[in-house]
Order: C-alpha cells, then structure tokens, then sequence
C-alpha cells in the first residue's frame, strides 16, 4: 500500500519516510531482529517462572509461628477454609494465564516460520489478547503489596514478601516483553508468501 507504521505509536506514514514525526521513532518495514528478542525475553520469563512458583510468594509471621506460602500452597490453603472463588481467582491469574501466555507467544513466533492451519486473522486475534491480558498479570504482586503495607503490627503480626516475588514480576516483566517485541506483521508476511507461491504455482501449471 506504500505506506509504513510506526512500531511505537501506530501512526502510518508515506513508504521512505525515516523517522516517525508524531514520537520521534525510526520508521522500519520490518523489525528483523523481532524474533531474535522474543525467544530471549521468553526463555527469561520461563527461567524465573520456575522458582516463582517453588519458592514461597508470601511470609506471614505471627507471634508464635512463621508460615511460608507458595502461589498454589496458597490456593489450595484457602480452596481448604471455603474461598474457593479466591482460590480459582488465584489459580487462573497466576497459573493458567501465564502458562497461557508462554503457550500463544511461542506458538506465534514459531508460526511465522512453519505453515500453520490455524489462519491469519485468528493469529493475530491470539496476539492482541496476549497483549491485553498482560497488563492484568500482576495481581499478585499488587496483593501482596497491598497485604505487605497494610499488616505491620510489630511482633504481633506481618506479612512480608516472598522470594517468589521478584521471580513472578521478573517473569511477567519478560513475558510482557517477550510480546511486545513481535512483530504482528510477520503474520501477514506468511499468508502474502503463501499467496505468492499459490500464484507462481498456477502460472507453472498453465
């Protein structure tokens, strides 16, 4: 069509132009190290997803005792007292969706590189939900911030955060990354290939 989007604030320009004059971005066609960046940021998001959810997310100290909880010690501890609405809150936000998450982003970058049955418009529907729902993956965090600031009564009681803190932000901070640097245009590259190839196909056979 001519024209070329900039990567950083949407807006389309004449094909030629260099710089982007609404944010000052460089304007490029194509991102070719889009790929690169998004296996890099995704295997640091598994990386710290692991002992994010081994190591303990909260510390609650009482007067008597220390109790340490994991995100699905957690759920299941409250599942155990009747919260099951918390603990299915908990479960979905901290462990099905990013597991979702690193699913739909390899499942992206890897297939703009092999043919895929599911079709363009469905690709790039996966990749704008993944987009959305990754402002929402810090709940956790949120919470036990809340929960840290909020109970501090000295000996009596405090609830601290766990080491599985930083890891579940560092994870959410790379997988946010990790989807932000695809490129959604690749997408479409590979239909626009496959169109071609149909194409060149046709005239073979004629």
């Amino acid at each position: 069509m001519g024209i070329v989007a900039c990567s950083r604030c949407s807006k389309a320009w004449p094909l030629g132009t260099q710089t982007c004059a609404r944010c000052g971005h460089a304007l490029v066609s194509r991102d070719p190290m889009s790929l690169q960046r998004v296996w890099a940021y995704w295997v640091m998001g598994l990386i710290c997803y692991v002992p994010a959810n081994l190591f303990p997310m909260l510390q609650t100290r009482t007067l008597f005792q220390v109790d340490e909880s994991t995100i699905i010690g957690g759920a299941v501890e409250l599942a155990h007292h009747g919260n099951l609405g918390i603990a299915a809150i908990i479960i979905f936000a901290s462990v099905v969706i990013p597991l979702g998450k690193f699913w739909a982003v390899a499942f992206l970058a890897l297939s703009v590189k092999n043919r895929s049955m599911v079709s363009t418009n469905m690709r790039q529907f996966l990749y704008e939900v993944v987009e959305y729902i990754g402002r929402w993956s810090m709940i956790d965090i949120f919470v036990v911030a809340i929960l840290s600031s909020l109970v501090q009564l000295k000996a009596l009681a405090a609830i601290n955060p766990g080491t599985a803190a930083m890891f579940f932000a560092l994870s959410v901070i790379f997988t946010m990354l990790s989807a932000q640097a695809f490129d959604s245009r690749l997408i479409w590259d590979v239909q626009a290939k496959d169109k071609s190839a149909r194409e060149g196909g046709a005239e073979i056979n004629e």
